[in-house]
């Protein structure tokens, strides 16, 4: 063997680290070399290893963008429909104010030709005003045609006020009642019309839209103008028209007035009581009292106030009483006033439920606007 041979280096054999041996006291002692190397991957392992790591991270990015995305949509579209119903509730709302005040002018009595047709302005120029602020909507694109039947709703109840007002002032010399009475139901139809267009093209169209798109915790607003349908018929504005020309068409407006009280009827034992006879009255949580007013008079009433009173006792003095309102009744008409939520009664004592209907302008006969009855109450 040459030189070159004895020279060759086999370092590629795996052997163990040289240690030291040093002799103490005749025992051998071993000194350990450097420490080994820690393993290494097999060359190309590690940078597999980087990408599998920056894949799974890719997609756990992509997937945390998707629900991100997706929850920015939704909170976004149910914001939208959200802002658009809270703008349609403002002028819904506002709306129904202005159909109240309405109500209030056509049966309030006293008020005269000048003051009905620049009451009537007033309303429509309000109406007109809440049409304008809803022109401005931005509304959500799949509510595009719920937006045209608000639009549409209110276009109707400004020209039916403004109607009314129109026929109050053409008719303001005339002696033909039957005909401005037709005249005005014809623009008073408008203002039913308008719930109508309200409530079906609107409002539960725009219920089924959001509950087809997912969108929960917005209310869809509901407007009713008309508060007393009654208003639209010629047998309830002919009255008022006569009531409103009453100097033009022979002194008292409409002919004679007058209310009476027909029945008192307890409930929910629904016994008539009686006016000579004692009635006992077991007391309950759903207690309450329908009292029948008659229209006795020729002439159409409102605001008929109609009030109930439990007399006190000497161990429950105080008395318990309560008051509603007859919108409107025309002649020969009956209609029920229920009282309700009237609170504890006073018990064993005899005591005495009285009726009282306020008598209205130009009544003479007040004998039958009253009514007491003596009653006991039981447990």
């Amino acid at each position: 063997m040459s030189q070159r041979d004895d020279d060759f280096d086999f370092d590629f054999f795996d052997e163990e680290p040289s240690t030291q041996e040093t002799a103490v006291g005749g025992r051998v002692l071993r000194r350990p070399g450097p420490p080994k190397p820690p393993a290494r991957p097999p060359s190309g392992v590690t940078p597999l290893l980087r990408l599998v790591g920056l894949i799974a991270f890719a997609i756990v990015a992509v997937v945390v963008l998707v629900f991100v995305i997706k929850g920015c949509r939704e909170s976004g579209k149910e914001g939208a429909y959200r802002d658009y119903m809270d703008n349609v509730s403002g002028v819904a709302h506002e709306s129904e104010t202005i159909g109240r005040e309405l109500n209030t002018l056509l049966t309030e009595p006293g008020v005269t030709q000048s003051d009905m047709e620049r009451r009537l302005s007033g309303l429509a120029q309000r109406q007109q005003q809440l049409l304008a602020t809803a022109e401005g909507f931005n509304t959500p694109g799949r509510l595009a045609d719920e937006q045209d039947a608000v639009l549409e709703a209110f276009q109707f109840r400004v020209s039916g006020v403004r109607g009314l007002q129109d026929v109050f002032h053409r008719t303001a010399s005339s002696t033909d009642a039957d005909k401005a009475a037709e005249d005005l139901s014809v623009q008073a139809q408008r203002l039913l019309a308008s719930d109508v267009v309200w409530t079906d093209r609107f409002r539960d169209p725009s219920r089924a839209e959001l509950v087809a798109q997912g969108v929960t915790g917005v209310t869809v607003p509901n407007s009713q103008f008309l508060i007393n349908p009654e208003l639209i018929s010629t047998a309830t504005l002919k009255p008022i028209w006569q009531r409103l020309h009453g100097a033009k068409t022979g002194g008292t407006p409409g002919g004679t007035h007058g209310d009476g009280i027909v029945s008192t009827v307890v409930r929910p034992q629904n016994k008539t009581l009686s006016r000579d006879t004692e009635t006992t009255i077991k007391s309950s949580s759903d207690l309450a009292f329908d009292v029948t007013v008659e229209n006795s008079g020729e002439s159409a009433e409102t605001s008929v106030v109609v009030t109930l009173t439990i007399q006190g006792t000497k161990s429950n003095p105080k008395p318990i009483s309560k008051t509603e309102t007859i919108d409107l009744i025309n002649p020969s008409e009956q209609k029920v006033v229920t009282f309700q939520n009237l609170g504890q009664p006073p018990f064993v004592e005899p005591t005495t439920i009285k009726v009282d209907v306020k008598p209205v302008a130009g009544e003479t006969n007040t004998s039958n606007n009253q009514a007491q009855y003596p009653v006991i109450f039981s447990l």
